[in-house]
């Protein structure tokens, strides 16, 4: 059976529904520029990627020109002149040509060389509509200005009269809600996940480390499909358990000790976010097992809670008031969940939640002075009735945790 994957022509309607939302303004979306190619790999911006879903073009950038009279006129896809010295390095790339624009779905290349192809494009398009639109999401005024609005603050001062407004919650809006593809590439990457969820309840004991369990759910991972995980695989034992971003891994596992493990799959540009709370010796003592299934119930609830017309700021209260029932209120110290998507907190539209929006699940207690710590976390997708559990089948009941690790 063929991995799920996103079509050129789910891209191109992509484009088509946010030129619509433009009317008669202009927008540019930036892919970003390019890492350090020796340590890190380019990632675009995923605004970009998912309008696109171009990945190895870093400088490159998307126009869209919804009133253009001319047809063929209304996207652009500027990339970088080519450099063969560059590319001997970096890897080749393919000249404008058929073959360039069958891969990328565009009719319309051009590159961004001496000959002013891009400032012309961009000149003339503006210039007709005297009206550009902001895709990228607005920086605080602590960050450098959005590579979007840099650009119109400077065509501002050569053409009068433009027009600079508001669409970011456009794109948001768009990404926010998956797709069919969308969510089948989010459930290979769940599925994976489990693999590496079943390695580690398999196979962790008493005297190895922390960085023991990342190894086991990485290699599961890359295994099985994925290229690495989602996000930095959190692997924290004892103390480390209530620290909600612990990233070190370095600590030994303790007999008696809980592990909590949030690590997820990456696969075609999307990742899981999965959090599980396991105890060391494969057996959950009296005190460890009442925090866990309070944070069980939460979690449970919330999930049975999620429809759509729901926002997640009322998805948190369900779980908040079982923990703040159960007397732990002041130790749930995060709130219940986020989108999930091309990023891992991903971007987040205004409004309640909408069918097809995936999220998390993710109530938890952490009691630094007992050092327990505990999430329970899983990703669901929004349907007309509620909601389905994409990760359903990687264990939670504690009596099935101590059941697979006791082999």
């Amino acid at each position: 059976m063929p991995e799920p994957a996103i079509p050129l022509s789910e891209f191109a309607d992509r484009r088509k529904k946010l030129r619509a939302a433009l009317k008669k303004s202009v927008g540019v979306v930036f892919s970003g520029e390019p890492n350090d190619p020796l340590h890190d790999d380019f990632r675009p911006h995923p605004h970009f990627e998912y309008l696109t879903g171009i990945t190895d073009e870093s400088g490159a950038i998307l126009i869209l020109d919804p009133a253009n009279p001319v047809v063929s006129l209304r996207e652009i896809l500027i990339l970088r002149p080519l450099n063969p010295e560059l590319e001997k390095w970096d890897g080749l790339r393919l000249e404008v040509s058929k073959a360039l624009r069958d891969q990328t779905g565009f009719h319309v290349i051009l590159r961004s060389d001496g000959y002013n192809r891009y400032p012309r494009a961009i000149n003339d398009a503006v210039k007709r509509t005297k009206s550009v639109s902001c895709l990228h999401p607005l920086a605080f005024h602590t960050q450098p200005v959005t590579p979007d609005l840099a650009l119109f603050k400077l065509l501002a001062e050569r053409i009068p009269g433009l027009v600079i407004e508001d669409c970011t919650e456009e794109v948001a809006k768009l990404r926010a809600v998956k797709s069919k593809n969308e969510v089948a590439i989010i459930q290979r990457a769940v599925d994976i996940s489990a693999k590496g969820y079943d390695a580690v309840m398999r196979n962790i004991k008493p005297g190895m480390t922390e960085f023991d369990g990342e190894e086991l759910l990485h290699h599961a991972y890359q295994t099985h499909g994925s290229r690495g995980p989602a996000y930095g695989t959190i692997v924290g034992a004892g103390i480390n358990s209530t620290v909600l971003h612990y990233r070190a891994n370095n600590q030994p596992l303790v007999d008696g000790d809980l592990i909590c493990i949030d690590s997820g799959a990456a696969f075609g540009g999307y990742g899981a976010d999965i959090t599980r709370t396991i105890p060391v010796t494969g057996k959950f003592t009296k005190r460890q097992r009442e925090i866990y299934e309070i944070v069980l119930k939460a979690e449970m609830a919330t999930i049975k809670a999620v429809r759509p017309g729901v926002r997640i700021t009322d998805l948190d209260k369900v779980a908040r008031s079982i923990i703040n029932k159960a007397g732990y209120g002041d130790y749930f110290i995060h709130g219940i969940g986020h989108h999930l998507g091309l990023e891992t907190h991903d971007v987040t539209p205004d409004g309640p939640l909408k069918v097809g929006n995936v999220i998390t699940i993710e109530p938890g207690i952490y009691i630094p002075q007992e050092k327990l710590g505990v999430r329970i976390e899983d990703d669901v997708v929004v349907t007309k009735d509620g909601c389905r559990n994409l990760s359903a089948k990687i264990p939670k009941k504690a009596t099935d945790i101590e059941r697979i690790m006791a082999g």
